[in-house]
């Protein structure tokens, strides 16, 4: 089967590979990807950055569609031909997430991903799909989704009439944008580009300010709520930002942090943290459980995933440049088949 693999040095390093086609065991589900879609933390595998950085050769990619081809005998959750996804977190099935169950991320330092023909899979670690979403679609909902499902739906508990700030319009935001405005929330959106913006109007956002000429954003977002700040933010920024988000939230209000995009750590503002009696929550993908809460509220809303390109197989590496470039609005997908 055709693979790309990876050992951290970089996207122009990346190596095309052919290797045999695994068999599934007693209770795995052999399946034939068809679309891999990509995320930040790819870039961070394949450039070998920090812990990111795998060990030895891997297979990248955690997100990503297929159908199952072959079934082990003991295998009763799905049969051949059924359309899945694998769960970012394989061990993480229902509940919180613990240090036995934060186990095997796919595509990381320590477990194989799944850009590749087939992949075998642990029968509980997939999902079904929704049936009205293209494998393009399908593709984008194990990290982006789930994440921002677990942050709009099962941490902050976004209710109608809610104003939530999300920033920027990667594929999380744009996922948390259709996720509050589905459940009535008034979405807000940071970017610095008039053109994202105007598509994230369409997209039914509620309010929007560029930062490039609105630096200080947070005094805007609280000049646009009375004064009060809004009730959540989606702070996918990560590092001194956050402290603007401090800022920018209401009394009691929540935070979902999700991003690393400006570092890793950062000084922040404590004191405005305890006044504004604020919830900060870290958010890490999600359950299977949330992922099929999600996928139902998703096929109920007849939601779709905004897809901003679509790649062949053989440019993958492309793919991940366009990622890098920061250009895109909504997800990038390898189509395996093309």
């Amino acid at each position: 089967m055709r693979a790309f693999v990876t050992r951290g040095d970089g996207i122009d390093a990346l190596q095309r590979a052919d290797l045999p086609v695994p068999s599934p065991g007693r209770r795995e589900v052999l399946v034939r990807m068809a679309a891999v879609a990509l995320n930040f933390r790819d870039l961070l595998v394949v450039k070998g950055v920090e812990g990111w950085r795998p060990p030895a050769a891997r297979i990248p990619v955690s997100d990503g569609v297929g159908a199952v081809v072959a079934a082990g005998e003991e295998v009763t959750r799905f049969r051949t031909g059924d359309r899945v996804a694998g769960i970012f977190l394989p061990k993480w099935l229902d509940g919180e997430l613990t240090a036995e169950t934060y186990v095997s991320p796919l595509g990381g330092a320590v477990a194989d991903g799944v850009l590749a023909e087939y992949r075998v899979f642990d029968e509980q670690a997939v999902v079904a799909v929704p049936g009205h979403l293209t494998d393009t679609e399908a593709a984008t909902l194990p990290v982006a989704g789930v994440t921002a499902w677990h942050a709009v739906r099962c941490r902050s508990g976004v209710r109608s009439g809610e104003s939530v700030l999300i920033q920027g319009t990667g594929g999380v935001s744009l996922f948390a944008l259709q996720f509050v405005r589905a459940l009535g929330g008034r979405p807000i959106v940071l970017s610095s580009s008039d053109g994202k913006l105007e598509r994230v109007q369409e997209l039914g956002a509620a309010d929007t300010i560029n930062y490039s000429r609105v630096p200080a954003w947070d005094d805007e977002v609280l000049a646009r709520t009375g004064g009060l700040g809004v009730d959540h933010v989606m702070e996918v920024v990560g590092g001194e930002n956050l402290n603007r988000s401090l800022r920018a939230v209401r009394v009691s209000g929540t935070i979902s942090f999700i991003g690393l995009l400006a570092g890793l750590s950062a000084p922040i503002n404590t004191f405005q943290f305890v006044t504004r009696n604020v919830r900060i929550h870290g958010i890490e993908t999600g359950s299977r459980a949330m992922f099929e809460d999600m996928n139902r509220f998703i096929e109920q809303q007849g939601l779709r995933p905004v897809i901003d390109a679509e790649y062949r197989f053989a440019d993958f590496p492309e793919a991940l440049r366009r990622v890098e470039s920061g250009r895109h609005f909504g997800k990038v997908v390898v189509v395996m088949s093309a």
